[in-house]
């Protein structure tokens, strides 16, 4: 399959360069920066999930799809920032061939995941807007949660198949991964043999992934915009318009330029960071509920215990 000697010595281990250049100096207050946003993005989303998981009010087709999309935030943080992490804290840039591996896979199928997900979050906006009398009838908790498992089982597929490609190639020189995690590319990139073909085909995967769903995304907001232009006041028409963009800009922008370091930061950590925000907090039923929390947080500050149980 591959053209190399057949006495080569595999790669063991590779090195995750990170920021190539960045005086040591600064090593420890990138670290930290990196620490602090992984907490507080697994904090906000573990706790969107208890949220969905304890209010009944929130157990419908969209919050399915929030609940989603902030198990899929939590993942793809916690499979790509611990180690950038300890690159910069205690200064471990190795990485083995088989986590490497590993962490590619979930790199990318996270990534997938979250674009199958924008995919159906689309789809019910476009039913609950251009089909509001059907919608009920069409999107159940039922119908939405067997969309939502077989995104989560369908995005496995691509970064598979990329995966054993991967795994098939010859390493036997350069190791060094000018990246903050391991993905395709830049591990294609250090394979000693003729990868053509295999990176053709890699790329067309990695174009049907992303364009299948944001040919939907798009057809589906432009239907949304329509709806809203004909029968919504000018306020429903800003915040389609705001939604839309915001999908587009957070999302899919970034992930043509996903494989250079400054938008790494925007790509892989601004969208789950900003996502219970975005997705959750603006939501009515959301704010609702936290106020009534909140409300009541301050009410049982407030409230004295009756000493005399006779006058109480």
């Amino acid at each position: 399959m591959f053209e190399v000697n057949e006495n080569y010595t595999r790669v063991s281990e590779f090195v995750i360069v990170g920021f190539p250049g960045l005086h040591p100096s600064f090593n420890q207050l990138v670290a930290w920066l990196f620490f602090f946003v992984y907490v507080i993005t697994v904090v906000g989303n573990i706790l969107l999930v208890v949220l969905f998981a304890l209010e009944r009010s929130l157990q419908k087709p969209m919050y399915i799809i929030m609940l989603s999309l902030a198990l899929s935030d939590i993942g793809v943080c916690t499979v790509s920032l611990p180690k950038v992490i300890a690159r910069y804290w205690w200064d471990d840039a190795g990485i083995s061939f088989y986590t490497c591996l590993i962490q590619k896979q979930f790199i990318h199928y996270f990534g997938t995941l979250t674009s199958l997900i924008m995919m159906t979050m689309a789809m019910d906006r476009y039913l609950a807007i251009c089909y509001p009398l059907r919608y009920t009838e069409l999107m159940t908790n039922r119908t939405m949660s067997l969309l939502t498992a077989l995104s989560w089982v369908s995005a496995m597929i691509v970064p598979g198949i990329t995966t054993i490609q991967t795994s098939l190639m010859p390493f036997c020189g350069p190791n060094r991964i000018t990246h903050f995690y391991c993905n395709t590319v830049s591990m294609n990139q250090l394979s000693c043999a003729d990868i053509s073909s295999q990176s053709t085909v890699s790329v067309a995967l990695s174009m049907f992934v992303l364009f299948l769903p944001f040919s939907f995304i798009v057809f589906s907001y432009v239907n949304i915009i329509v709806s809203v232009m004909r029968m919504a006041n000018a306020q429903g028409r800003v915040k389609t318009f705001s939604t839309c963009l915001c999908i587009i800009s957070l999302y899919y922008v970034p992930r043509c330029c996903v494989y250079t370091s400054i938008f790494f930061l925007f790509y892989s950590l601004l969208p789950p960071l900003v996502n219970p925000f975005i997705y959750c907090i603006r939501t009515k039923e959301i704010r609702a509920f936290l106020a009534k929390w909140t409300n009541r947080g301050q009410s049982n500050a407030h409230h004295k215990p009756c000493i005399h149980p006779i006058a109480c």
